[in-house]
């Protein structure tokens, strides 16, 4: 049983479909005796996540500042609500209570979440997987990107090697059970 941190989107502008993506993951969390940590809100992807995986029996923990109570709507239904001053406590505390990270379709503040953990692995602090859930080609166009900064020498393949890109949710429950 591992600890995954999902990070994904809070918007509520978003596609119903991601919704669904985020439910998906939650279950199948669930169903494979993983409990879940985020980022403590309660609405869209975020809130999905965090709803089907304790429908399923999964321990969830929420991370979230006081100053985005207001905006993410905190998931007072989580097994442990943990409310801090910053956003770094709460990426400190998200980062030492996951056994692996995963990445869902989101806006900044998931890439920044993502790129932080993915670059801490590649650099060696950490060996926590690291994986993107990129259904529908979500993440395509960073992908291309990101190899395209490898070939011009800005990135190694060492540490796009570490970054785990899955189509599926069950691909991505492999990826990470076989690398915990």
């Amino acid at each position: 049983m591992a600890v995954v941190c999902v990070y994904c989107s809070s918007s509520e502008t978003i596609d119903r479909s991601y919704i669904e993506l985020a439910t998906q993951v939650g279950r199948a969390l669930a169903e494979r005796g993983h409990s879940l940590v985020s980022g403590g809100g309660r609405v869209s992807m975020m809130g999905a996540v965090a709803r089907a995986a304790r429908a399923g029996g999964a321990h969830t923990v929420g991370v979230i500042p006081t100053h985005l109570l207001a905006y993410e709507v905190a998931d007072t239904d989580a097994d442990e609500l943990i409310v801090v001053d910053t956003m770094r406590e709460r990426k400190k505390i998200m980062d030492e209570r996951a056994d692996a990270f995963v990445a869902l379709p989101g806006g900044i503040g998931t890439f920044e979440e993502l790129f932080e953990v993915w670059t801490a692995n590649s650099l060696g602090m950490h060996a926590k997987p690291v994986a993107v859930l990129d259904d529908g080609d979500f993440y395509q166009p960073l992908w291309d990107f990101l190899e395209g900064l490898e070939r011009r020498g800005f990135v190694r393949r060492t540490a796009l090697d570490v970054l785990h890109r899955v189509r599926t949710v069950e691909a991505l429950f492999e990826v990470v059970e076989r690398t915990l």
